[in-house]
């Protein structure tokens, strides 16, 4: 199959609204590419690489060649390329692979270097998600989607399973199973605004519930921390760790493996999460954690971590994945001691929860999740069986700029550069950028307005007089060096645009840090 079809059908995709015509473009491509093209070409379409990252970046694609005139490039070639980029290591290895997807770029037609530069900048935004994609799957092999979603569960990888079901239909989907030591997708939070919501979602949700549950209204509420998710494997004695992206993190983290390790299973896959703590029992900030998870112990980064486990999936030849949260859970503190387990309280009465929620932020924690009794495992979904509820953070903010929309928003500003108020120097302070929360209608607005605002612009962006106050909201403030006031807002969204506020009462750099070091 060529790069410039793949092409044609994101293009196509992303052009279309519908979730159907969406699903049959893709199911359509599917079953024109070959066994060994198929995992590719899902991968690509979901925005993915089969390599996840080679190191390329916005640096490397701002000065692509002149395209070629006639498509040849293969998904093969492109994939073999960017196995090669990925390779790359050591000392001249940037310069390498500019040359390399410089390369690459030069035997693209204009329209495969839009698709490789959104493909390889994360900017692949074309409604084909996850859902989506595992629906084309099924339809192209012509298999129950709910066949093709369990297999998903279970593997960890669209691409890997969409290789099976069109080379070897059903048969082959039955190899799929959960096995100690392979991840599986891990199972997703829904939002609530407030613990009453929540608990309703949970008690509606108990009729998706495995057959034979209780069907009570009470429901678990447990801490949601501002963590690493993490999957342990453990098969006699030894542990595996992998994060919710499915990366092994095993080797960077001894004192967690020791830990797990010492636990009376012979074999079990149990979710958790990691997070650095102070000696008092609070959170370090965010950052602390994910540098941890990210590199081996070392002097100079001894933050060892802890662990709280919250769900058992596997335990000594059982797989529970399909059994009720509540008998989950009671698997779970049969095996593992008190002193490793989520904070976790059984009501049915909100003032109790809301309690419960209270003091899990005092702790310094992000919230809590609502869980319904009656759940089963529903890997790498999100529905009525876990709630999460946080405390909702704003600020507002100016605009900097904004960047041009691909894909379904190809037309329209999009990406919002977001700005603090520095009252030292007068001037403004970028904390980054945001394109969620942005209905079709508040797009056309922002566009012909920032428009009026416009000062200069290059290819990509327009930037703007900083006089538009936007209120965002967001998950917290994380330490940063790739923004010069030194912090990021964490999932920024945007709220609504405050037009009755002068950009002189907009929050300031102080504050936001302020909310960092809290």
């Amino acid at each position: 199959m060529l790069l410039a079809e793949l092409a044609e059908v994101s293009r196509a995709v992303a052009a279309t609204p519908a979730r159907l015509a969406k699903v049959e473009a893709l199911a359509d491509a599917l079953r024109s590419a070959s066994a060994e093209e198929a995992p590719i070409a899902v991968a690509y379409l979901s925005g993915e690489l089969p390599q996840r990252q080679i190191g390329v970046g916005w640096a490397a694609l701002r000065s692509a060649p002149p395209p070629a005139a006639e498509p040849s490039l293969t998904l093969a070639d492109v994939d073999a390329a960017f196995s090669r980029i990925g390779a790359q290591a050591g000392k001249g290895s940037a310069g390498q692979r500019r040359r390399l997807i410089g390369e690459l770029l030069a035997a693209a037609t204009a329209g495969e270097q839009r698709f490789l530069m959104r493909l390889l900048s994360g900017e692949l935004r074309q409604g084909a998600l996850d859902g989506v994609m595992t629906e084309a799957v099924a339809r192209a092999a012509s298999l129950p989607v709910a066949r093709v979603r369990r297999a998903v569960m279970l593997r960890g990888s669209l691409p890997a399973v969409a290789g099976a079901a069109l080379s070897g239909g059903s048969a082959a989907l039955s190899g799929f199973g959960l096995r100690v030591g392979q991840p599986l997708r891990p199972m997703l939070a829904a939002s609530a605004p407030t613990i009453e919501d929540a608990l309703a979602k949970a008690a509606g949700g108990t009729a998706a519930g495995a057959a034979g549950s209780a069907g009570s209204a009470e429901a678990a509420v447990e801490w949601k921390l501002d963590g690493i998710r993490v999957q342990v494997h453990v098969a006699d004695g030894g542990v595996r760790l992998f994060t919710r992206t499915l990366d092994d993190i095993t080797a960077r983290l001894p004192e967690v493996t020791a830990a797990l390790g010492r636990l009376p299973v012979r074999a079990a896959v149990f979710d958790g999460e990691l997070i650095a703590l102070r000696p008092d029992g609070r959170p370090y900030p965010f950052q602390d954690t994910a540098a941890r998870v990210a590199s081996e112990t070392a002097p100079g980064n001894p933050v060892p971590l802890s662990v709280f486990l919250f769900d058992a999936l596997h335990l000594d030849g059982t797989d529970l994945i399909d059994l009720p949260d509540e008998q989950r859970h009671a698997a779970l503190t049969g095996a593992v001691p008190a002193g490793l387990l989520m904070p976790r309280l059984v009501t049915d009465s909100a003032a109790e929860a809301t309690a419960f929620f209270r003091e899990a932020l005092t702790r310094g924690h992000e919230g809590v999740v609502v869980k319904s009794l009656a759940a089963p495992y529903a890997a790498g979904r999100r529905g009525a069986g876990w709630i999460k509820v946080k405390p909702r953070h704003t600020l507002d903010l100016v605009v900097l700029a904004v960047e041009w929309g691909h894909g379904r928003r190809q037309g329209w500003l999009s990406n919002l550069h977001l700005g603090a108020r520095d009252p030292g120097t007068g001037g403004w302070v970028m904390l980054g950028k945001t394109f969620k929360g942005l209905t079709d209608e508040l797009l056309t607005w922002q566009t012909a307005r920032l428009l009026e605002l416009e000062e200069h612009r290059d290819d990509w962006t327009v930037y703007v007089r900083p006089e538009l106050v936007v209120e965002v909201a967001f998950d917290g403030v994380q330490r940063s060096p790739r923004y010069p006031g030194g912090v990021a807002l964490r999932f920024a969204r945007v709220l609504r645009y405050r037009e009755d506020k002068p950009a002189a009462e907009a929050d300031t750099i102080e504050a936001v840090r302020a909310l960092a070091s809290g």
